[in-house]
């Protein structure tokens, strides 16, 4: 049943998105660690529930390794079924750490422990893995209301809430018509809050050029192929310079920027600032020690750099060293080793306005998208998913993309290789789509917008620490109630004797 329940759970997420399946899943495996289940099933449960979640969900993974990364079917898959079966250990802790506690029936406490391991998982574990977040199911139900206000954790935390309250409905005869209540008012105020507009308008609309060079990953950087890159994408330009912003996608400059900066990038900025445009570029840069950084580059009347600082673990950085670098070296696996760019570094601007700037993996973490949002007019994402080939991830990958822009309450442009390149407003609806692995210009219009959402103020910590609290508040009262129960029998006792 655990393993029907993940497979399921997966159904709720991009590019399936039936997100009422989400419900269903997570009441199958907590209603398996209720009555007479001990702590070890429940962990088992819960295991083979991500088991069958991240197999899923997550099998892109092999596709990195296999076809990109230089590893052989069975090395592939050896490594693709370890890193499922690692973070498969998550929602076993959870059904553990329920179970433990005598919480399965603890509406409350079920939903709390969920979001403390999610958060575990997603933000603070090896840089973070935040795929399949119960939140990100919710963007297109009226949970997407709060997303303004609690983020993805927090409209995680929601939906689990109301799982587990709707089980306690159908399990339980206590307090049926509160919980009853507490679900219609639950939901009605999220359909509500989604009416509710965070921030406004800031000047006249502009618009966007994204370009989409389709350049696949295992001829991208081919030396012999490094002019026709650089042509494509110049020639892709040169039809729109009428755009306000022109936006090329992850590394689509295929070389250092010592390598091509008198040649290429001087001549195009020169061509941008005739024009009045901004063109926003990316590649790889060199520090003064030898340091490579993934960086974004924006060439207009003036130049701008900014350089990733949340890298993509494994593929970028390396945790778990010595032994993950021995064990990639013995299978012949060659990952990327850049530096972080630094937290807090200065915004870019285009069209005379400053921006939120993501690369890749970044746009998967809130709270780094929400950095120095009060001065940023909209958001700009450059990715590269031509890593994962047609498979789940582009999509999730988009989704998660949705789940920023809804959280700052401004437009995300997102511009990639091979797909998806979108335009999304300040709803976390896509407006604008350009298809996959075909090689295009995405044009459209986007409005700057100012103010601050209420998670974007107030970010996760203050939802992280209050969620504990109540779950901490509501664990005593549980054990207190216990207790008394407890006394009540025992007292019982004596006076019959």
């Amino acid at each position: 049943m655990a393993l029907c329940a993940g497979g399921l759970f997966t159904l709720a997420f991009a590019p399936f998105n039936f997100s009422v399946l989400a419900i269903p899943a997570l009441a199958l495996l907590f209603a398996s660690w209720q009555t007479g289940c001990t702590p070890l099933r429940a962990s088992l449960r819960g295991f083979y529930f991500g088991l069958a979640a991240f197999a899923l969900g997550v099998s892109w993974v092999y596709i990195s390794i296999h076809d990109f990364g230089g590893a052989d079917s069975v090395s592939s898959a050896a490594l693709t079924l370890t890193f499922v079966a690692f973070w498969a250990l998550f929602p076993a802790l959870a059904g553990f750490l329920t179970v433990t506690l005598s919480a399965a029936n603890a509406p409350i406490i079920t939903a709390g422990i969920w979001l403390g391991i999610e958060y575990l998982r997603g933000t603070l574990l090896l840089n973070g893995f935040p795929w399949l977040l119960s939140g990100y199911s919710q963007l297109n139900t009226p949970l997407a209301g709060y997303i303004p206000l609690l983020g993805a954790y927090g409209t995680g935390f929601l939906l689990v809430l109301t799982t587990t309250l709707l089980l306690s409905l159908f399990t339980t005869q206590t307090y049926r018509m509160l919980k009853a209540g507490l679900l219609l008012i639950l939901w009605l105020t999220g359909a509500g809050l989604h009416e509710v507009e965070w921030t406004k308008p800031q000047g006249k609309a502009l618009t966007v050029a994204l370009i989409q060079g389709n350049i696949a990953q295992n001829e991208k950087w081919l030396p012999e192929n490094k002019l026709d890159t650089l042509r494509l994408y110049r020639d892709l330009t040169e039809e729109h310079w009428d755009a306000d912003v022109i936006i090329w996608p992850e590394t689509s400059i295929p070389a250092f920027l010592s390598e091509v900066d008198e040649f290429y990038l001087t001549p195009l900025q020169q061509a941008a600032q005739q024009h009045n445009t901004d063109i926003i570029v990316s590649l790889p840069t060199e520090g003064e020690r030898g340091e490579v950084y993934n960086s974004v580059l924006a060439l207009g009347q003036q130049r701008q750099i900014y350089s990733k600082n949340h890298l993509l673990p494994f593929g970028e950085t390396m945790p778990l060293q010595p032994l993950s670098g021995y064990i990639l070296k013995q299978l012949n696996i060659g990952l990327g080793d850049f530096t972080p760019g630094g937290a807090h570094q200065p915004l870019l601007t285009a069209a005379g306005l400053p921006f939120i700037t993501s690369i890749c993996y970044e746009d998967a973490f809130g709270v780094t998208v929400a950095d120095g949002l009060e001065q940023a007019a909209f958001l700009v994402n450059v990715t590269n998913d031509a890593w994962f080939g047609d498979s789940l991830e582009p999509q999730q990958h988009l989704q998660m993309a949705a789940m920023r822009a809804l959280e700052s309450g401004r437009y995300l442009l997102r511009a990639t290789n091979t797909g998806v390149s979108a335009v999304i407003n300040a709803k976390g609806q896509t407006v604008a789509e350009a298809p996959s692995f075909t090689t295009t210009v995405l044009t459209a219009s986007f409005q700057p917008m100012t103010g601050l959402t209420p998670y974007a103020w107030l970010g996760d910590t203050w939802l992280m620490g209050g969620i504990l609290l109540i779950t901490l508040a509501s664990l005593g009262y549980l054990h207190f109630a216990e207790a008394g129960k407890h006394l009540s029998v025992f007292t019982k006792r004596l006076k019959s004797h």
